[in-house]
């Protein structure tokens, strides 16, 4: 008797199939539980910026720095929703193909996390400790939300 679908497809991925629908799940803004650790919607990024900035009472000095790093969020966000939408309008038949859609919106999500990671070095090299602390508490891993 052959498998399932389901079964032939864990066993073509070598097992791998809930780590395959985790990452799906945290490519849609779902951590990997499902719901409970939700990545910064694109949409609401402005807001996360300004609170971020006023928790971290950013001063004029720091102003060059936090500027680059509330860029880089809005690039790697915007980068984030192009590659979403793409995924939306039309997520490709085959498996081949899926699996290169799947590449790119990978591929664009670490390019952003490169970008912010640089900005973030060097914003958080003018923060003083207390700054420091807050920017430790406030900012999620990446994959947890910035």
């Amino acid at each position: 008797m052959p498998p399932s679908g389901g079964m032939a497809m864990d066993k073509m991925m070598g097992g791998n199939m809930e780590q395959m629908a985790s990452m799906m799940r945290m490519m849609r803004g779902m951590g990997p539980m499902g719901g409970e650790m939700r990545m910064m919607p694109s949409e609401h990024v402005e807001g996360r910026i300004a609170f971020l900035k006023t928790e971290l009472k950013i001063t004029d000095a720091q102003l060059p720095q936090w500027n680059a790093f509330a860029d880089a969020l809005r690039n790697s966000a915007g980068q984030m929703r192009q590659a979403m939408q793409g995924m939306r309008t039309g997520m490709p038949g085959n498996f081949p193909a899926r699996l290169d859609a799947m590449v790119t919106m990978m591929s664009a999500r670490l390019d952003g996390l490169k970008a912010t990671t640089a900005a973030a070095k060097s914003l958080y090299a003018v923060l003083d400790d207390t700054q420091k602390k807050a920017a430790d508490d406030l900012i999620m891993s990446p994959m947890g939300g910035m």
